[in-house]
């Protein structure tokens, strides 16, 4: 027997965004209250969005969790500690404590969509990944505990996926453009000053999702919350870029151009990289804390030297969604945000 679809998550459905304080959550918030979705955020600092309504709060706290969730239609769970160093108890207790906090009170309250914001990283071993479909997520073999603790969290999000909660899972990649204070921001500043390194030939390709496309994509995953139920589990798993697998040396020297810095030309080789990397989050871990990344890990060693593009037939099926604007448009986006605010990313 066929079953029955339900209708899609429309306005003016509740909607909780967790993580609007950054870049992607608050222009995903931004975007659902302009389309008449009722808003909800939650996260520790203030998101700058007056026309939704914001819950000030951690993850760790599942009374705090459970007053954002109450009364709510679904929700993107973005907020995560996102780092490629730090404690490890840190990232246990906000990405794993805090998704099974998340979906106790999901549980509780009757939400029955969750949009589960994940990582490609949770399914990558740290070798080449071309072409690559969404693999199932492994804690065993991720690499850095970010990259752990969100695959730990992926588990807890797709077993509750079998149990009467529509959960999609979501692993954008690499997202950057205008306003991102992660990637684009580290890259511009650090071809700045000169320690932006491009390792061996700089020929892996890499594909990106640039910031418009990711909250499109979002939009298009909310609204189809209540059909993917119908899907197997793996169906449910879709990695999110823009499809267009570039050079990584080419992409960088693209972003720092359009940031308003040089083009890197320091180059290492990549097994230098990698040991000096390893040697480099021992060091940090011991001397830290830090208001910034280290210069160098391992795993970003990793990320930088080796490909990771992904096949996006079955997310943009799944979605019905294509990206609108293309990496040469998004750098020229960039440029022109930069010239007309004076430098400021």
């Amino acid at each position: 027997m066929t079953r029955s679809l339900p209708a899609e998550v429309l306005p003016p459905s509740r909607v909780l965004v967790t993580g609007a304080s950054g870049l992607l959550g608050r222009s995903v918030a931004a975007r659902l209250a302009a389309l008449g979705y009722q808003v909800t955020t939650f996260q520790r600092s203030a998101s700058a969005l007056p026309e939704v309504r914001e819950v000030r709060g951690s993850l760790t706290d599942a009374h705090a969790v459970q007053e954002a969730v109450e009364g709510q239609d679904a929700i993107i769970h973005m907020a995560a500690k996102v780092s490629v160093s730090g404690p490890r108890e840190d990232f246990d207790r906000i990405n794993i404590l805090g998704t099974e906090h998340l979906f106790n009170a999901a549980w509780a309250a009757g939400v029955d969509n969750v949009l589960h914001v994940s990582s490609p990283s949770v399914a990558h071993s740290g070798s080449s990944l071309v072409g690559a479909q969404a693999g199932v997520a492994d804690p065993e073999h991720a690499v850095g505990h970010y990259a752990r603790t969100k695959a730990e969290a992926e588990l807890i999000a797709e077993a509750r996926g079998s149990v009467g909660i529509n959960v999609l899972i979501m692993r954008p990649h690499l997202v950057w453009g205008p306003g991102d204070g992660q990637l684009t921001k580290r890259i511009v500043d650090r071809a700045k000053a000169g320690r932006l390194p491009l390792l061996g030939t700089g020929a892996a390709l890499v594909d990106t999702l640039y910031i418009d496309n990711a909250v499109d994509a979002f939009v298009a995953g909310l609204r189809r919350l209540p059909q993917i139920a119908a899907l197997p589990a793996a169906d449910r798993r879709l990695v999110v870029t823009n499809g267009e697998p570039r050079p990584i040396g080419e992409l960088m020297m693209g972003i720092a151009e359009a940031g308003g810095a040089r083009r890197p030309s320091l180059r290492v080789p990549p097994g230098l990289a990698k040991a000096a990397g390893s040697v480099v989050e021992k060091v940090w871990a011991m001397t830290g804390p830090h208001d910034d990344e280290p210069p160098m890990t391992k795993f970003l060693a990793e990320q930088l030297s080796t490909a990771h593009w992904f096949d996006q037939r079955h997310t943009r099926t799944v979605l019905d969604w294509a990206p609108r604007v293309s990496i040469d448009q998004g750098l020229d986006n960039l440029a022109r945000h930069v010239e007309r605010t004076g430098g400021v990313l």
